[in-house]
This record gives C-alpha cells, sequence and structure tokens, in this order.
C-alpha cells in the first residue's frame, strides 16, 4: 500500500477548491493508495495527471519509497505549463520525498 504525500503547493490549491471537489480529490487518493497507476502518464510512468471534473491533479509515485506525492492542481488553461513546472523541478521532488522520510 503506497502513502500520500502533499506538497506545500497542492494544499494551497488544495484549499481554493469548493468541498465537492475537495472530496473528489481525496476519494481518488483513496485509490491511489491500492493503484498508483489511476491517470495519464505525461512523458514517464511515474508522472501522471488525472482529470477530476474540470481540474487536473498532478502526482509523482515513487515506487522504491513506495510513495504517491501530490504536487499540483490546475485547470485545462494552465495544464501545460503545470506540466513544464514539474518536469524541470523532478529533482527538487526527489529531494522533498527523501527529506519528508528521513523526518519520520
Amino acid at each position: 500500500m503506497y502513502k500520500i504525500y502533499r506538497t506545500e503547493t497542492f494544499e494551497k490549491e488544495f484549499s481554493k477548491l469548493s468541498k465537492s471537489e475537495q472530496i473528489s480529490i481525496k476519494n481518488f487518493e483513496e485509490k491511489l493508495v491500492e493503484n498508483p497507476y489511476f491517470g495519464k502518464p505525461l512523458g514517464y510512468t511515474f508522472l501522471r495527471e488525472k482529470k477530476i471534473n474540470n481540474k487536473r491533479a498532478y502526482y509523482l509515485i515513487y515506487k522504491n519509497f513506495i510513495i504517491v506525492l501530490m504536487i499540483a492542481i490546475s485547470d485545462k488553461k494552465a495544464q501545460q505549463a503545470t506540466i513544464d513546472k514539474i518536469k524541470n523541478h523532478l529533482n527538487d521532488y526527489y529531494e522533498f520525498v527523501k527529506e519528508t522520510l528521513s523526518k519520520s
């Protein structure tokens, strides 16, 4: 079973969503615990997005740590910019995961 972690960016974007959107994302996260490979791969098998209503949730799968890191939420308009930003910061997210694990 995978553990779900969230970045600060994800938390900020999540808090701006409606209650129903938040519930949809929480339900999706519960599915990721069992199978993190839901959603559409974005150039790598470990980088994925899931369309939930009119939003998109982006996440990274760290198979070696058994972790799913929720990265960001965007709408269709900001989709490509969000994906590009995530791809440019893959090393930062990896360091975040290692640091988070060392604290727990």
